[in-house]
């Protein structure tokens, strides 16, 4: 679903003008079509994860799946799982040690997975700050899972990411999952898991698994008690 101004701007919790002042200033991604702008939902996630920009809980609530299984987050990373130690002096080593370590469904082509994360970093860094990567690709990797899978990777030593607070990266949250809406709510729910000082201190320490998703849980369980517009 693409965003007008004044819905970007609610999300933001901005005015309508800030909003027209950072188009202009080449500030925020925006497209123009028909004399109005729009934005993409996935890319004004990242933009604002990775500047430490607010959003408000709205942006989960208006993607969640009409489901009497509401899809977590904390799930997803149970299946997928937490790896630790994973090595590399480079982006390109580490990525490729990361996807050797996922569990991936039988058949699965992993150079074609990486090729598809190495393309996405080339586009711009999914370094967020705070020596934390979310790799993924704006359209979902479609591997015939059954399930979102979240895979916390943690690294052997800091790697350079190209980060906007310069900071080498030690932790990516890689997202598969089957379908675009699975994709955009689990990178929402992520986003916001994010933004929570005690959450993103539990990754970086690195936490024991049971710790890392006792405090992801936690932060979920907030969005579940915000309130729907």
């Amino acid at each position: 679903m693409q965003l007008n101004v004044r819905e970007v701007a609610k999300l933001l919790s901005v005015s309508e003008k800030t909003i027209y002042r950072w188009i202009r200033d080449g500030h925020i991604p925006a497209y123009r079509f028909q004399d109005q702008y729009r934005f993409s939902r996935t890319e004004l996630l990242e933009w604002a994860t990775a500047r430490r920009i607010g959003i408000r809980p709205d942006i989960i609530h208006d993607t969640a799946e009409e489901s009497t299984s509401p899809l977590r987050l904390a799930d997803a990373l149970t299946e997928g799982g937490i790896h630790y130690r994973i090595c590399g002096r480079t982006r390109e080593e580490v990525l490729r040690a990361a996807v050797a370590a996922m569990t991936f469904p039988e058949g699965a082509d992993r150079e074609t997975v990486l090729s598809l994360f190495m393309a996405r970093e080339e586009l711009a860094s999914t370094a967020i700050g705070d020596g934390i990567a979310v790799p993924h690709v704006r359209s979902p990797i479609v591997l015939h899972v059954e399930r979102p899978l979240v895979f916390l990777c943690l690294l052997e030593a800091p790697v350079e990411f190209g980060a906007l607070d310069g900071l080498p990266v030690h932790a990516l949250f890689f997202l598969v999952c089957p379908t675009v809406r699975s994709h955009l709510r689990l990178l929402s729910r992520l986003a916001f898991c994010l933004r929570d000082p005690a959450f993103r201190e539990a990754v970086r320490r690195p936490g024991v698994r049971e710790e890392i998703l006792a405090e992801m849980r936690r932060v979920e369980d907030t969005l579940a008690e915000a309130p729907t517009p």
